[in-house]
């Protein structure tokens, strides 16, 4: 099957993407703000430029995109039907350096949660996802989630989508 869009037409779709400020983390922030916890954004001092900083709790928040992150298993990431060995290298390398960062941060001793996309789309498990964001990063034990390919903390993975 080919792309129904020009080169030119899904090239422009593309780079419209937001790389900062995305509704996902938007959700996420509003949420922790309502919950008392100050923070930092785009920290760019921190490996990885993570999209939230707790300095009092020494906790950094990625919020990651279904496809740019390579979400395995999720239904909102597929490989584009064309140019796919150029998504395919884009998204691995992805993959890789967000791997990196979150090691570094480990060895200088910060908490790293990783929220997906998908686990902020639906209202019903929003909540759930956001109250056990919340504990993890007030709790004195640390962090709850575990992904089992790279033992990099993260919430829990429901998958449906966005509702207001």
């Amino acid at each position: 099957m080919t792309d129904v869009m020009t080169p030119e037409q899904r090239s422009r779709n593309m780079a419209a993407i937001k790389w900062k400020d995305t509704k996902p983390e938007m959700i996420v922030r509003k949420y922790l703000f309502s919950r008392g916890l100050r923070f930092r954004v785009q920290v760019r001092k921190l490996p990885g430029n993570p999209d939230i900083v707790l300095p009092k709790y020494k906790t950094v928040i990625f919020v990651n995109g279904c496809f740019w992150h390579g979400h395995e298993g999720c239904k909102y990431f597929r490989l584009p039907k064309s140019n796919v060995e150029f998504w395919k290298e884009k998204i691995e390398r992805n993959i890789e350096r967000d791997r990196e960062s979150m090691l570094a941060l480990f060895d200088l001793g910060w908490k790293v949660i990783r929220v997906w996309e998908c686990e902020l789309r639906n209202k019903a498990n929003r909540e759930e996802t956001l109250n056990k964001i919340y504990d993890s990063i007030t709790s004195p034990d640390g962090c709850d989630y575990s992904l089992e390919e790279t033992d990099i903390p993260m919430a829990a993975e429901p998958e449906t989508g966005y509702s207001r």
